[in-house]
């Protein structure tokens, strides 16, 4: 006679959660990408190295890029503020030369210069 071996199932409660899709992997948790790109073409090692040494030199000439950028803004930024300094020169040099014509022009025309009168005569002091 044969020897059968009976397998007894034992059903168990499982508190955890079970996902709506039964199609889902197993190892996929919740909030993950169901799909899976896989690419059909494989790279060998000088590729890899080739593609990192690209993407090294192309972020190479980004950065360098951005620096000479900074440096025109400033030599930019340099020569207008040695334009701002010459015009606050040249403006210092227009108030003194206007207060100076001016100047004379209020005396000359004022009410108490035009009252005055010239002496008869003048007496020095020896």
């Amino acid at each position: 006679m044969s020897k059968e071996k009976t397998i007894m199932i034992t059903q168990t409660r499982n508190t955890s959660f079970t996902p709506r899709r039964t199609t889902m992997q197993p190892s996929m948790r919740r909030n993950q990408n169901g799909t899976r790109y896989r690419s059909e073409t494989k790279l060998g090692p000088v590729a890899h190295t080739v593609l990192v040494a690209l993407m090294i030199t192309v972020l190479g000439l980004v950065y360098l890029t951005q620096a000479t950028k900074t440096t025109a803004y400033s030599y930019e930024v340099q020569d207008l503020d040695t334009q701002i300094s010459e015009l606050s020169a040249k403006k210092s040099e227009l108030e003194v030369q206007n207060a100076r014509l001016t100047a004379l022009e209020r005396v000359k025309g004022s009410a108490v210069a035009t009252a005055m009168t010239t002496p008869e005569a003048t007496d020095y002091v020896r």
